[in-house]
């Protein structure tokens, strides 16, 4: 089977490492799936996320000069896609959410300002 990069393939895990895990795909080749590819969360120990002889889905990243192949589980993972960020689907900018930001800050003052008397006493 040839081996491309952007291909997703199923391997079997052969090896763990503290850096990462090695898994063997179709044909006989190893890949290396490093810490940071295996878990959209932080993996502190990848002992709680794979283990030898485990079946995974991988998508080829990278295959260097030296025949290396770079791995990664967690974005052989078919996700939907984000929405946009709070604030960006309307073109909102810094400028326009800080004078937001202060109009609203001004009104809330001023409601406060109406019901205390010069004395600083509520009414």
């Amino acid at each position: 089977m040839v081996v491309e990069v952007g291909s997703k393939l199923e391997g079997k895990v052969t090896g763990i490492t503290s850096f990462g895990a090695f898994v063997e795909l179709p044909g006989g080749v190893t890949g290396l799936v490093h810490i940071s590819e295996i878990a959209d969360t932080y993996v502190k120990d990848i002992h709680e996320h794979l283990k030898i002889g485990d079946t995974v889905t991988v998508k080829i990243m990278n295959i260097q000069q030296d025949g290396k192949i770079g791995l990664s589980i967690k974005k052989a993972v078919d996700r939907p896609q984000k929405p946009p960020r709070h604030g960006r689907e309307r073109g909102e900018g810094f400028e326009e959410k800080l004078s937001k930001f202060l109009k609203e800050s001004e009104d809330r003052l001023s409601s406060i300002r109406k019901n205390y008397d010069k004395r600083g006493r509520g009414r």
